[in-house]
Formats: C-alpha cells, structure tokens, sequence
C-alpha cells in the first residue's frame, strides 16, 4: 500500500527480457536502502525489488503487469517516481494507493498556468465510474485530485513541487501513463452493483 507521495525519482539503466518477463535495473537514492523481497511503487506499479546495492536496484514485471501498464514502453535514460511502501505509522498526506494499476491514459493538454501546470488526461470510457469530481487519482503514481471530470477526460493542476520532484515534467502530449482510480470508490461501486 502506498500513499502517491513521491519520494524520489530513479533512471532506468538497464532493461531485459526473458520469455514474457522484462527486468528493470534502476539507479536512485533509495536503490541501496532497499531490501529484496521489498514493494516498491514505480510510476504507480507495485513491483518486488530482486536485488539493490550501489545504487541500483531491480524488479521485473510479467507479461499481465507489462500489457495492463506503460511499463513495456520504458526505455533506459527514462525516469521512473518511486515511493516505498506505507508503514503503520505513516501520515498518509496523499491517498490509498495500491500499486495496481486499472488502465493507461493519455496527455492530452499541457497548460502552464504560471504557478500550477493543468494537465488533462484521456482514459477509456469503461472507466467513468471510478473517477469523480474532485475525487482522488493517482498518475503515474503521484497522488492528485480530479476536476473538470467527463465520461472519458479529467484534469488535475500540479504545484511547482511536485511538477519538479516527479516525471510529470517530463510528459507531452501523446504521453501515456499509468493511472489508479479510487480504491475507496471502487468498494463501493462493487458493493451498490451486487445489492441490485
């Protein structure tokens, strides 16, 4: 479980396949601190750290993980947003977020708006329950809250902080994320379409 407090940025220095599986070898602050076995939030994607040590670390993603994600368009030079995992006693500043992606979406609009960067991103209809207005959202596992929200868009405005502490200023039109709806929402929506 995470929160979508971004701790840290890591760059992608290594990828590799094998069968259906690729590997990621990662470079970041963290990297050294972590432990195997560990699960750490990349881009949103909860993965199981296999082995860390001067500075890098690696995780692999399967075949459901890579088609469900953006991870199978990871290049090596791209950053990544890493958080670890929340502890008990954490302040939980930004949401419930579990690592487990729902869809991709894609940039559609970049606004700067001279103190805050508005972001409007595309995702597939079929989704349109889970997303409300003013409701939470993680992108590319960054904790955010959803406005201007329709049955297949939704914005959200970022601080200068944030826009500079995680691949979001990275992004163009085009781009495709990983999002996360709601787990809170989902709950809910599954609960009110079993009383029917």
């Amino acid at each position: 479980m995470f929160t979508g407090i971004i701790e840290t940025m890591g760059h992608i220095k290594e990828i590799t396949s094998s069968g259906t599986n690729k590997s990621y070898w990662i470079a970041s602050d963290l990297s050294s601190s972590l432990a195997i076995d560990q699960s750490v939030s990349h881009d949103g994607v909860c993965l199981t750290v296999e082995s860390a040590g001067e500075g890098v670390h690696k995780v692999t993603a399967v075949e459901e993980t890579i088609h469900k994600t953006c991870l199978g368009k990871w290049q090596p030079g791209m950053y990544v947003n890493l958080e670890r995992s929340l502890l008990p006693t954490s302040r939980l500043d930004g949401h419930l977020v579990q690592g487990h992606t729902d869809t991709t979406g894609t940039l559609k609009n970049l606004v700067d708006r001279e103190g805050s960067f508005v972001m409007t991103f595309k995702f597939k209809k079929k989704y349109n329950e889970l997303i409300i207005e003013k409701g939470s959202v993680s992108v590319n596992g960054v904790s955010l809250t959803a406005y201007k929200v329709t049955s297949n868009h939704f914005s959200v405005s970022i601080i200068p902080y944030t826009y500079q502490h995680t691949n979001l200023q990275y992004l163009q039109p085009g781009d495709q994320v990983n999002i996360e709806f709601d787990m809170v929402g989902k709950y809910i929506l599954r609960k009110l379409s079993l009383d029917k």
